[in-house]
């Protein structure tokens, strides 16, 4: 039995607009947020809203138009701060009051990349864990002592408030919130459609430049070979005798390729299933463990505390809401 998502009662995302805006940040939120889906129904309304509407510059020498003011960024179900001027650039606060009012009527806040110093900035962070940049983390600390930094994270969802890492950290976390919203095939859809995979794991570690990934053949052909049987043993060599490869030379294109080991390449695939089956099966929780290759429930829990934070019975109750 395949359980719905319940869409949240207000889908109008608002993202915020300023002066000196972050290009490819408010690009992600227009990107997921903002591009129109008629094949999805219901599907988000978009707003671009501003202090003052109007035009605005942009990094990289354009403008954007703010269609919209302070009153449809308080009013809306979501907004999106995609970045900030800068740590320690005042913020107005004309905007930081909207927010505010936003937030207590019910609004989530996502905030991508800088775009933390503005929660912070309007106190919302306080005794809550966030996560920013890796160059901004320790300033982040130093300026705002009381929120929970998390500096090795891709993003923190603390339900109505979530924040990102760097920019491309904040597809991961847009795609998260459809997720949320839509279930996991919709977000899925998504990320197909911009040609990123729909949830990664790990934290800003490992965010040396990835290279782009291999071209079909045997290579990507034994991935697809691992995924069909993940409920099954995998050793190594048999993953690179699908490929073609000696096992030297398959550990190393492996890392090159997905900039993951084999083995936590494995995991992370067995984690990523067993999220689906939870999200979208009614199955008890010992046969995912065995679908998935875990073997014991108790194995499935121990990788999900220490890879998720959370238990999969708590997984599964946040995102199978009827």
């Amino acid at each position: 039995m395949t359980a719905k998502i319940a869409p949240p009662p207000n889908l109008t995302v608002a993202a915020l607009a300023y002066d000196g805006l972050a290009s490819f940040e408010f690009g992600i939120a227009v990107e997921v947020f903002g591009l129109p889906r008629p094949e999805f129904d219901p599907w988000y309304r978009f707003a671009v809203c501003a202090e003052r509407r109007g035009d605005l510059r942009a990094v990289g020498g354009f403008t954007v138009r703010a269609t919209a003011g302070l009153p449809t960024l308080a009013r809306a179900g979501t907004i999106v701060i995609p970045g900030w001027r800068g740590a320690e650039t005042p913020v107005p606060p004309a905007i930081l009051s909207a927010i505010r009012r936003a937030h207590a009527h019910g609004a989530r806040l996502l905030t991508i990349c800088s775009g933390v110093f503005v929660l912070a900035q309007a106190g919302l962070l306080d005794g809550r864990r966030a996560t920013t940049h890796w160059r901004y983390t320790d300033t982040l600390r130093r300026l705002h002592p009381r929120v929970l930094v998390d500096p090795d994270v891709l993003y923190v969802d603390e339900g109505t408030i979530l924040t990102s890492a760097g920019s491309a950290a904040g597809i991961d976390l847009c795609l998260h919130l459809v997720r949320r919203d839509f279930g996991p095939a919709r977000a899925n859809e998504v990320a197909r459609r911009m040609v990123v995979p729909p949830h990664r794991e790990g934290g800003q570690a490992q965010f040396i430049p990835r290279p782009v990934a291999p071209k079909p053949g045997r290579f990507s052909a034994a991935l697809d070979w691992a995924r069909g049987r993940l409920d099954r043993a995998i050793l190594v060599a048999h993953f690179a005798r699908e490929a073609g490869m000696s096992l030297r030379s398959f550990q190393r294109r492996f890392r090159e390729a997905t900039g993951l080991s084999p083995a936590d390449w494995l995991l992370a695939e067995r984690i990523g299933r067993a999220k689906e089956l939870l999200e979208t099966t009614a199955l008890p929780v010992e046969r995912i463990a065995t679908e998935c290759g875990f073997g014991a429930a108790d194995t499935l829990r121990h990788h999900f505390r220490a890879r998720l934070g959370t238990s999969p019975r708590a997984w599964r109750a946040r995102f199978r809401a009827a």
